[in-house]
């Protein structure tokens, strides 16, 4: 079924970027918005735009029957839900397809397995994926606690089985540890996300976040398009990303990426979605999977050629994959920076007016973000604003190019995290590309003197 008018169920730079690609491809888009994002980009450039709520999320980006009811009333006949908000609840998923809307995103049922951790983990270890050591299912009993430790080894990761960001996760050296950091990770668990369920993993000393983006169709066919490195991270968040890993080798790519889109295919699995690996000593282990878009696949498209918006589109309106694997050529370098509305050092949030935006340009060299000068940023949403991402033939072209990019890049009335990308970028030991997960911490903490 051709797709006619595309309801929007985001915000901000990746509800611009959906409404491209469906403009591009000739198909009308609807902004649901909150009073607080009436004077938003995408809401100016939408078709249509309906408000949901006030300001607060659970109130209108995660109120299900509002959106729906938008989707009703502008007979929208399918929803894009970009990432993070409604992207990956499975029972809103459910519900748009029982309201004979379209639902741009995987099946429901893979929205529920991979969002269950521990399930993910089971799925994984039955499509063939390497598992970091620990436990197979929830903990629960210290005895049984201890004996998974031990044999996994110490030092383990306590981890909730719902959520992330971090929450709910604690690092234990020893036994004697153990049952106090359960009941912690358990508590902060509940809090956060409702659950207490715990399980436990080997801790890795000191690995790389490595993802693989796949694309599948639903009816058994799936290619990779490669890896990410997102191993620069703080507070387990990614600050900064790129394409292809400077670590991977061609031989780890084709290895790695063969089987995880084998394990797609056999999974049946429909639309875009990330197998996230933590990478230590040329090996991989299997830890989550992301069954949406992520903030970084610009980085993807730059070095495969392929808009994967629309590829997402073509998928729900039922089309076959429009590349072979055979036909996926890897090409050059790409980096994305992303630019938080944020003080550089301290981190604390930064909304407030836009004097003056201006958005650096040149031969390959993008800009993601809904920001233009009069703007107010709200302060009630992640404070990540625009997105810089950089292609080059070579990855020293890549850093060359971003370094004169964000020289460009002027956005005035909020601090922003730019001048942190910055020092970045001066560093030799990014420049050489050898850092790990812990690094951009360890890093800041120097930075702080």
């Amino acid at each position: 079924m051709a797709i006619q008018k595309v309801l929007i169920a985001n915000r901000g730079e990746i509800a611009l970027r959906i409404h491209r690609a469906c403009h591009e491809m000739g198909i009308k888009t609807v902004a649901v918005h909150s009073t607080a994002d009436a004077d938003a980009m995408h809401v100016r450039l939408a078709d249509e735009a309906i408000c949901i709520g006030p300001p607060p999320a659970g109130e209108s980006y995660l109120n299900i029957p509002n959106i729906i009811s938008a989707a009703e009333i502008s007979q929208a006949d399918a929803i894009h839900p970009g990432y993070g908000f409604l992207s990956e609840n499975a029972r809103f998923a459910e519900i748009v397809e029982s309201h004979d809307i379209i639902w741009i995103g995987p099946k429901p049922e893979h929205i529920r397995t991979m969002g269950d951790k521990i399930e993910a983990k089971r799925t994984a270890a039955r499509l063939g994926l390497p598992l970091v050591p620990g436990s197979d299912g929830p903990v629960e009993d210290l005895a049984e606690a201890k004996r998974i430790a031990a044999e996994a080894g110490y030092p383990v990761i306590i981890k909730a089985a719902s959520g992330g960001g971090g929450r709910g996760m604690k690092v234990c050296q020893s036994e004697d540890q153990l049952e106090t950091l359960m009941q912690q990770a358990g508590s902060e668990a509940k809090a956060a996300f409702g659950d207490a369920t715990v399980y436990i993993e080997k801790y890795l000393g000191d690995p790389r976040h490595i993802e693989f983006q796949i694309f599948g169709d639903g009816n058994g066919n799936a290619i990779h398009l490669g890896e990410r490195d997102c191993s620069l991270q703080r507070r387990h968040q990614k600050v900064l990303e790129e394409a292809p890993s400077p670590v991977i080798t061609p031989e780890q790519r084709e290895e790695m990426g063969h089987l995880v889109a084998r394990a797609m295919a056999e999974m049946g699995y429909r639309g875009a979605g990330t197998i996230e690996f933590l990478y230590e000593n040329g090996e991989f282990y299997f830890i989550e999977m992301n069954t949406r878009l992520q903030v970084e696949h610009p980085v993807t498209e730059a070095i495969t050629g392929l808009d994967l918006v629309r590829e997402q589109i073509r998928i729900a309106e039922g089309h076959p994959l429009t590349l072979r694997q055979q036909d996926v050529v890897f090409r050059g370098h790409a980096i994305e920076c992303r630019i938080n509305a944020e003080d550089p050092a301290t981190f604390a949030p930064s909304p407030g007016l836009v004097s003056h935006f201006h958005a650096p340009g040149g031969m390959n060299v993008r800009v993601d973000s809904g920001l233009y000068s009069g703007y107010r940023v709200p302060p009630y949403y992640d404070s990540m604003i625009a997105k810089l991402i950089v292609y080059g033939t070579t990855r020293a072209g890549a850093m060359r190019r971003l370094r004169r990019a964000l020289e460009e890049f002027v956005i005035e009335g909020v601090r922003t995290t730019i001048p942190l990308h910055q020092k970045l970028l001066d560093d030799p030991e990014f420049q050489e590309g050898s850092y790990t997960i812990k690094w951009l911490e360890e890093w800041l903490q120097e930075q702080r003197g």
